[in-house]
């Protein structure tokens, strides 16, 4: 077996002033590794950015060997019913691949999505076909991969367990351009016992399972608030919460994270994120 590539550990990092502030507040946090909104997560509009900004980041992260990942907007969402969400849904992608290209991301994470009340789910996976499967088709190589992120379960969500990673990624037929990001905090409150001895083990051995080798290209490390199966995503501290620090150590062990990004978005101040990557690091580094 080749000598073990330790993963890099970071954090989803404020940008508040420009993409280069987000570099200042990762080295303040000694993260290896950042994640980036580059829109308003929470709305449509997208941001053209700044060339200047983003020549700098992008050759900033060149120079110091950190890996670099964009989160779309929230509002996603290729299971919806209603056409202009659909439609912006697409664009928003598009531009947030496009922005991750221009500041040399490695991948673009996007939310699994869910189907309506009453709507069926393998309905709302052919239409995740339609939608999705021209933007993966446009990818060439030197562009993001587009990462899609299981949510924690609860209505008629497209992909919570990572088994139901199966169906969705049957539906682009298994794209090339296609891989997964991870969030511990989902994946409990899907129902991933994690926190049990060995449970972290036996996620990750069916996500491999599930969509192959090779596929899981980012981890979003959070501990939870709340308990096994709740179906909530709210985070919490690594170690702090539901699932506790040992799991953690168990992530970094397995075959399927060698090398692979890992990056925080618990809550708090610079201090607190300091803590949670110093934490993630010494955990990794047993």
């Amino acid at each position: 077996m080749p000598p073990r590539k330790p993963s890099p550990v970071g954090a989803h990092v404020p940008v508040s002033g420009g993409l280069v502030k987000g570099l200042a507040y990762a080295r303040e946090i000694g993260a290896g590794a950042v994640q980036v909104f580059v829109s308003n997560p929470r709305g449509w509009a997208p941001s053209a950015g700044d060339p200047q900004q983003d020549a700098a980041f992008r050759l900033a992260c060149a120079r110091d060997g950190i890996p670099a990942y964009v989160h779309a907007p929230y509002l996603v969402n290729f299971g919806s019913p209603t056409e202009a969400t659909q439609r912006k849904s697409v664009d928003a992608v598009r531009h947030a691949l496009a922005r991750g290209a221009a500041i040399g991301a490695r991948g673009v994470v996007v939310h699994a999505g869910s189907a309506v009340a009453g709507a069926h789910r393998e309905e709302a996976l052919v239409q995740l076909r339609e939608l999705l499967l021209p933007v993966l088709d446009g990818l060439g190589d030197d562009d993001p991969q587009l990462l899609v992120e299981p949510t924690a379960g609860g209505g008629q969500a497209l992909a919570a367990t990572v088994q139901d990673l199966g169906p969705w990624f049957a539906a682009v037929d298994d794209h090339p351009r296609l891989g997964v990001c991870l969030d511990t905090c989902h994946a409990y409150a899907a129902g991933h016992d994690l926190a049990q001895p060995g449970g972290m083990k036996k996620a990750l051995d069916a996500l491999v399972k599930t969509v192959g080798r090779g596929r899981l290209g980012l981890v979003h490390a959070n501990d939870s608030k709340d308990p096994l199966g709740s179906t909530r995503d709210r985070h919490e501290a690594i170690g702090a919460g539901s699932i506790g620090r040992d799991p953690f150590a168990e992530l970094f062990r397995h075959p399927a994270t060698r090398g692979v990004p890992v990056v925080i978005e618990t809550p708090g101040d610079a201090a607190s994120h300091r803590k949670d990557v110093e934490t993630l690091c010494e955990l990794r580094d047993r």
